[in-house]
Parts: C-alpha cells; structure tokens; sequence
C-alpha cells in the first residue's frame, strides 16, 4: 500500500494494480481518503498500540500525534472493500513538531516507541500511549533531518552548524529531564547527567535526509544526503564514501543491490531526473515528468522495484526500469562514389538561398505599405461661426476656436479602437479622448472637435496630433497616428501696423519679395492696397507683431515689443513662402538670416523662468514651515482640550487661526507662482524655437543638425521643479561643448557630473550657450559621432 498525507490535511492509502503502461488511474485503487483537521508533516507504519503486534498508522500534526488503526470489510464485488480509520490514541504536544522517527529503542522486543523532534529542538519520547521524557538537543538552533539505529540504539541527525551527530539512546534516557531544566549552570556541570553527543562529523552543508539501512551482503551504513553531496558513513561516523553531485538533488533512497558488497541509491533532483547509483557510480539516469520530492522502492503485486515518485503538487507515479540498454550497433555502410558536380552545383543553389535569406530588409520589419488602420485629420479652412471655446482664461473680446474633423479608417478587425487628440498647452480642445466599439474591416468612423486657446497666453507649437491605438484580433497592440497644423488666425487676428518695436528680425531670401495679397490671403484686405508690402497681427493675449516685405531687396522684416511673438510669425511667414514657391515648381527657394542671434533678450527670459523656479522652492519651504507650525499648534489645542482640569487656552486658538490665513495666503501665492511660471516656461519654448531657427538659417545647418538643436535646446515637454528646463540644458550643451564642438583634447578629457540638479544661478547656462554660438560661428558642426578623431576633422574644416 502507498501512503501519502498532504498539507491540506488528506490522508489517502492506495493500492495499484498493474495496468498497461501509460493508463489511466483505476477508480479502486484509492482505498481510503480522510480529510484531517489539520496539515500532515509525516506518516508512519510501526507496532504502536500495546498489547498487540500489528501496524498501526502514526500521522504527525504541528501539534498533535494520531496513531490509527486501518481496518477493511469485504464486499461482494471487487471494488465494493470498504475501509476505515479508527483512532486508537492521540497525544497533544507541547511544543510544535517538525519531524518524528521510530524505532525498538533501547532494545525493546515486539513494539515500536516514537520520539518526535520539536521546532526549538526538543526530542519527545513516547512509549506507545503514554509521554516518557523530553531531552533539549545541546547548542540547537533549527531542526535538521532525524533518524534512528537500531544497531547502535542511536538517533542521527544534522544539525544547524552543518554536522552529522549522533545520540544515544541510552544517554538521552538518563540525561537531565528537559522539564527540570531550571537548574543552574553550576548544577548541571557537576551533575553529568548533561547530554553528550556519541560522534560528530562535520560535512559543511545542510542535509534534506538520512537513511540508515543494512542488506545482508551488504555493511550497514548511514545514508546522509546533502545540498551537493551525498555520504555513506560507518556506524561510528567515519566516512566510507562521498559523491559529489553536479545537481540539485531533491530526495533519495537506498536500496539493495544483486552486486554483493554495494548499496544501490536512487537520487532525484530539480531538472525532473532519477539517478541510480552503485556506491559511487552512475548506473542509469531516466527523465520524470516531475520534480520527485519523495521516492521509495515498492513490490506492488507481483511486479517488484516499482519506483514510487511524489512531486510537491501532489502528483503520484509508480514507474519501473524494466529495460537493458541495447548494445546493438549498427553496421557501417558501404561508401558510395561521391558526384562532385552535383554537390558544387547544391552548394550554390544553398548559397543562394542563404544569401537571400539573410538581406537585411528581410531580418528588419517590412514597412507597411498599405496600413491596417489609417487615422487622417483635416482643419477647417475657416474659424467656427460660432465659437466652441469653454473656460477660456483669455481677456479678450471673443475667443476664435477651429474645427477638426478625424476620421479613421480601418482595413482589418480592429478591436476597442481608442483615440486621443493632443495639442500643446495653453491650446486646449472640447474633447481629447474618444472610445470606439470595436471596427469591421473596411469601416470608418469619424469625429468632430475643436480647438481653442484656453490659457492667457500665446503657444509655441500651432501643431497637434492624433494617436489611435487598437488591438487586432490576435491579441498584438498597434498604433497609427497623424499630425495636424492650426491655422495663425486661431490666435491673433489683422491689426493696424505699428511702426515702433523693441525687437527686429530681418531674413534673406533669394527671390524678389512675394505680395501678402498672395501669401496671407486670410489676413489682408483687398480693398486697401497698402497692405501688400505692410501687415499687422495683434494676438488675442494683448501684444502685437508687424511683417514688413522690402520693395527694394529680397529681404522681410518682423518686429514686435516681445521677442517670444516674434516666434509663430516667423515661422508662418516661412512656411507659407515655401508652399507659394513649391506651387510654381521653383526648387532652389532658401531663406538666410545675416543679424546677429538676439542672445541678451533671450538670456532675459531664462533669467525670468528661473527667477519663478527660485520662488517656487522659497514658497515651498515656507508652506512646510507654516505646516509643521500649524500641526504643533493642533497638538497643543487638543491636550489643553482632553485635559479634564480645563486650563486656558493662552491665545492659542488665535495663533492658530492666524496660521491657517498664512498657510492659504501662501498656497495661493504658490499657486499664482504656479501659473506665471507656466507662461514664462511658454513664452521660453517660443523664444527658444525661434533662437533654433535662426542659428540654422545663420549657419545652413542639415535637417540632422538641426535636431541635434531640437534635442539640445528643447529637452522637456514639461517644466518640473524636480527636472528643470535649465539643468537639463545646460548638460546637453556642455556635452556637446565637450565632444563636436571641442577645440583640444583637454576639453574632451572633461566629466560631466552624472547628476541633474538645479543650478543656483544662470551665468554658467548663459556662457555655455554664449560658448556655444561662438565654436558654431568659426565652423563647428553639431554631430553624434563618438570617434574624437572625425570630430576633429569636422571641428576646423581645411
């Protein structure tokens, strides 16, 4: 019979019967199935019960021992055996179990007595239904494997200091009772009843089990198996022989071998493997489809060694090796004349194939060239008749909003198709997220939103985009995503032209100045002529710019009181002369700025930006301030009214109402800090655009140098007290300094600290930045290469 009891508490007795390899359990095999109270930590068959000679079942709990009498009544037909589990004694412990052995201790004839070993490292001993002694195991500290010698009457275990030791059972019984342990420590030196270990080996690692056996060709030995190792020791403690394992091993059995002399062993470990070993040789190693954390060698029926497998998750197998390897080997065959033409000729046809196989468009994804999903945006030409805009912080008269219309159309199934719209504060739209039922292939769906300025200021981007992320069918996530430009009118409207500005920007072209009949259509009127070569913008937040076309040379001028309103307009101005002369097929259109690059005025702004971040930290300090203050003055409020003797309260409901005030001043403060400091950060990205872009008009910089300027000088989407748009310039740049842009090896020498921190003023930033339009203007070129010797080359051309 197997016995198998688990953690939940099941305690089930099985009987199998050979069946055909690979079938399935029998319902009758399962003879008894009990549900107990409480988790099984181990099982075991003995002479138990006094008075009689038959086996009983030993169940150990944590805290309670069971011995059980299994008795069965036959039944008319073969599966109708019923069987049942009587309890014969019980002993409630003390302590918490971890693990009993049993055994004929001191030499008793016709029964078996059991001694239970304890978390703290207590041996309990029972004789049968009543409680013996308990014995403390000497410099315990966690409980190892324990066994016992009926050769030698002995108990063997390992202990925590990683050592195989031995106790007799005849010390044990007349040592010092475990109850009476009160004694002093004088006492129990001159008493010497203290508890003396037999033997002691020392085999430096943790055992997971120990087996004592004797066959009778066979030495009787100790059976110690340990994390990487596993012992074969002699009944005093010597070692008879060792093998170290190249596995972790989980549990393991001796058995007896036909080869008189040797012990056989049958050790499973972690990779799912069953090794049997002759005393220290491999013999056979076979595959498990489970990690065995216990094995045992059985005659079930009339086949014998059936090897019994458990694995942690309460899988049972009976298997048996019942093969020989096969010692057949198969002849050689005749060599054949080799066609060497055929094998050049197969060669190459599979040189062919790897050559092709190996290209890299293949290895890399194939672009798409028809996409599953297609999102498009288109602008209204016009502004909306009526304007959508809600909650608009902007002062003026009416607050303009455009309609964009998004569809998406889909090739294949989409699933939850989900789309969010996003424009760049302070443009905000009526709706940015929209949520669709699943898309049929060849199916669209459209939206209609619009956009308006919301914030009391003027943005940097007049751009936005749309991403639309999806499942297909498959389970794989896919995004498709489009970009959309905002019409200037949006955000300022015509205005009359002023002739005094604080800022003037002047740009080059190379073709004769093009009328703003033409290219501002949207903002001239045509009845009045001297708006062809003269335009005014006022922008919604209050300021105004003027765009002013030479009759004489090919040049445009912009000005405005503010450098940062300069930005949009330029650009704009740009980008519509590109699209006048792409129309009329004319390639060679470029635009030049010869000024010089507007750094005090842009240095301003930084020094406005940061000034907000110091104030922001100041407002900081004081709030916690003001909060710690205000809690400390809670406290006191509160003990003077628990205090049952009422006490006055010494003006300090006044201290606390006057705290309150400056705690709410103080956060409103921080939040108005909060809001100027968004704008500065604005305003700094418009002024920060147009700096890029005049340096790349300055020095005809490539589309790749020019977003290394991007990157450089536009780092953060979003300004943090934490990371700050200062800081993480300022490493950008000297990085550059160091690398492209150096002038020596010196400088290339130079380490940059690996940590973002706000600095505490800007004259480093601005002298960087100063350092860095300098190397630019006597031929420096911005490139990511790391090899030092092409930067050189690049740094001084000729």
């Amino acid at each position: 019979k197997i016995i198998v009891g688990s953690y939940m508490g099941y305690l089930r007795i099985f009987n199998p019967h050979p069946v055909k390899p690979g079938d399935g359990v029998q319902p009758e095999d399962l003879l008894l199935e009990v549900q107990l109270r409480e988790p099984i930590l181990q099982v075991e068959v003995g002479k138990f019960v006094s008075g009689t000679e038959g086996l009983h079942l030993a169940v150990l709990h944590c805290r309670k021992l069971c011995v059980y009498a299994v008795s069965g009544t036959l039944g008319n037909v073969e599966h109708g055996n019923q069987y049942q589990l009587k309890l014969m004694y019980e002993h409630n412990l003390q302590r918490t179990a971890c693990n009993m052995t049993y055994g004929p201790f001191g030499g008793v004839k016709g029964r078996d007595l059991i001694c239970i070993q304890s978390m703290d490292g207590m041996l309990m001993l029972f004789e049968q239904e009543s409680y013996a002694f308990g014995r403390f195991l000497p410099g315990f500290l966690l409980p190892g494997p324990l066994t016992y010698s009926s050769r030698t009457d002995s108990f063997i275990t390992v202990s925590s200091c990683r050592q195989v030791e031995s106790y007799k059972y005849q010390v044990l019984a007349f040592a010092t009772d475990a109850d009476e342990r009160q004694e002093t420590e004088q006492q129990k030196l001159s008493s010497g009843k203290r508890l003396a270990v037999d033997w002691v080996l020392n085999i430096g690692e943790q055992a997971l089990d120990i087996c004592v056996v004797s066959f009778n060709q066979a030495v009787s030995s100790v059976f110690v198996l340990g994390e990487r190792n596993f012992f074969c020791l002699k009944d005093n403690g010597q070692i008879r022989f060792m093998k170290k394992l190249d596995y972790s091993p989980s549990c393991f059995i001796p058995y007896c071998s036909v080869k008189e002399g040797t012990i056989n062993t049958l050790v499973g470990n972690h990779s799912k493997m069953l090794n049997v070993y002759q005393d220290v040789t491999l013999k056979w190693a076979t595959q498990l489809p489970h990690i065995p954390v216990s094995v045992k060698v059985a005659n079930l029926q009339d086949l014998k060694g059936v090897i019994v497998t458990l694995s942690d998750n309460g899988h049972l197998q009976c298997s048996y090796l019942g093969t020989d390897p096969s010692l057949f080997q198969a002849p050689r065959v005749d060599s054949r004349e080799i066609n060497y033409e055929e094998f050049d000729a197969e060669m190459k046809e599979l040189q062919k194939i790897i050559k092709e196989a190996t290209k890299t468009e293949d290895i890399l994804p194939k672009s798409e060239k028809h996409r599953d999903l297609i999102v498009t945006a288109e602008v209204s030409p016009d502004l909306d008749a009526e304007s959508q805009a809600i909650d608009s912080e902007v002062k003026a008269e009416a607050v303009p909003s455009v309609t964009v219309k998004i569809t998406i159309q889909s090739r294949v199934t989409a699933q939850k198709p989900n789309l969010t719209v996003c424009v760049q504060a302070p443009l905000a739209v009526t709706c940015d997220q929209f949520v669709f039922d699943d898309l049929e292939p060849d199916s669209s769906e459209t939206v209609v939103l619009s956009v308006f300025l919301k914030g009391n200021c003027s943005p940097s981007e007049l751009e936005g985009n749309c991403v639309v992320s999806y499942s297909t069918p498959t389970g794989i996530v896919k995004v498709a995503q489009c970009n959309f430009r905002l019409p200037l009118r949006l955000i300022c409207f015509p205005a009359q032209p002023s002739k005094a500005a604080n800022h003037k920007l002047t740009i080059d072209t190379n073709k004769p100045p093009i009328s703003f009949l033409t290219i501002f259509p949207d903002f001239v009127d045509p009845s009045e002529d001297d708006q062809a070569n003269v335009l005014g913008f006022q922008f919604l937040t209050g300021s105004k710019t003027t765009l002013l076309a030479s009759k004489t040379s090919q040049r445009y001028r912009i000005q405005s009181d503010q450098l940062e309103d300069l930005w949009l307009i330029t650009k704009e101005l740009m980008l519509r002369l590109e699209e006048h002369f792409k129309k009329q097929n004319c390639k060679d259109f470029t635009c030049t700025f010869s000024g010089s690059i507007p750094l005090q005025e842009y240095f301003e702004l930084i020094d406005r930006h940061f000034e907000l971040r110091l104030n922001a930290e100041k407002f900081q300090e004081l709030l916690s301030e003001r909060a710690v203050q205000f809690r400390a003055i809670e406290r006191r409020l509160l003990t003077r009214f628990k205090d049952k003797t009422p006490a006055p309260l010494q003006h300090l409901d006044t201290l606390l109402e006057g705290t309150f005030r400056e705690v709410i001043a103080l956060a409103d403060a921080a939040e108005e800090n909060q809001a100027n400091l968004f704008q500065a950060f604005t305003k700094l990205k418009s002024a920060t655009h147009l700096v890029i872009m005049l340096i790349s008009l300055w020095q005809k910089l490539s589309t790749d140098q020019v977003a290394i300027l991007e990157a450089t000088f536009l780092p953060l989407a979003e300004d943090t007290q934490e990371l700050g748009w200062e800081e993480t310039v300022d490493a950008a740049i000297s990085y550059l300094l160091r690398t492209c842009l150096s002038k020596s090896s010196k400088e290339q020498a130079l380490t940059l600290s690996s940590q973002l921190c706000m600095p505490k003023d800007t004259s480093r930033l601005k002298k960087n930045i100063t350092l860095f339009c300098d190397r630019l203007a006597k031929g420096g070129r911005l490139s990511l290469s790391t090899d030092s010797a092409t930067q050189q080359t690049a740094v001084m051309p000729g």
